[in-house]
């Protein structure tokens, strides 16, 4: 039997490239995104591409009185398309960047990361918990800053902080059931995130290049086969953990 993986934000970005990392492994992907359908149809035309199963699913994580919704939604989504009442792999991606220094972080700002990245994160794997498999996996993304510190991302690394004592009492919680939770926390990404402002900005880029043991910033196609290869079964035994993925940045 074929897994079967949901990625949050896939249409974008680190997730939808560990979305067709997933399919180029052979797995099946469920590409949950938030308003840009047109990207997440071409994600969904790119994995069947390589004869793998996929559907596009609308979902905002800021949105937490909707998530029963698209649970039921990804219910009947995995019984018309795979004959299944359950999915194997979760992977929390879909979130933004602030890039504010903390004295000039406002409230709102503060909230939309938390909304999204912590309660978000939260309360969309409960709601989806009675669909992952017996033996399935739960990835959550994290990020390098909350090993070392970078001006203007408090609120963001606090976040994600939370994400992974999250983790740790996921897998912890979900270990009887077969369940394995782990962090995967990127470095420096040439992306879209803050604004694309490593991808985007020369002296930003090449600050973070410095101070990467391998010389230089990230890729998306760094991430997302490492996340894919997490899946598979060969780590089967890894769980509570949190696998930076930096190039060996700040060490």
């Amino acid at each position: 039997m074929n897994k079967i993986a949901l990625v949050t934000g896939a249409n974008r970005g680190l997730g939808r490239n560990t979305a067709l990392s997933i399919a180029r492994r052979g797995g099946d992907v469920v590409v949950a995104y938030r308003g840009n359908a047109g990207q997440a149809d071409e994600v969904v035309r790119d994995i069947k591409a390589l004869g793998r199963k996929a559907v596009a699913l609308q979902l905002d994580l800021s949105d937490l009185p909707d998530l029963p919704a698209f649970a039921a939604t990804l219910k009947d989504s995995l019984r018309g398309v795979w004959g299944r009442d359950s999915f194997d792999h979760l992977i929390n991606n879909a979130g933004h960047g602030e890039f504010t220094p903390f004295a000039q972080t406002t409230e709102a700002q503060f909230d939309g990361l938390f909304n999204v990245h912590v309660k978000g994160v939260y309360f969309l794997t409960q709601a989806l918990l009675p669909l992952i498999a017996d033996g399935g996996r739960i990835v959550n993304f994290s990020t390098g800053l909350t090993r070392f510190s970078a001006e203007g991302f408090s609120a963001y690394a606090a976040a994600k902080g939370a994400v992974e004592v999250l983790t740790r009492y996921l897998a912890k919680e979900l270990g009887p059931r077969g369940i394995a939770v782990n962090t995967v926390a990127p470095g420096a990404i040439e992306t879209d995130f803050g604004g694309g402002i490593v991808r985007d900005n020369p002296d930003v880029n090449a600050l973070y290049a410095g101070m990467t043991a391998l010389g230089r910033v990230g890729l998306p196609d760094d991430i997302g086969p490492m996340v894919a290869g997490l899946l598979s079964d060969d780590n089967r035994w890894v769980t509570g953990q949190r696998i930076e993925v930096s190039g060996g940045q700040a060490i």
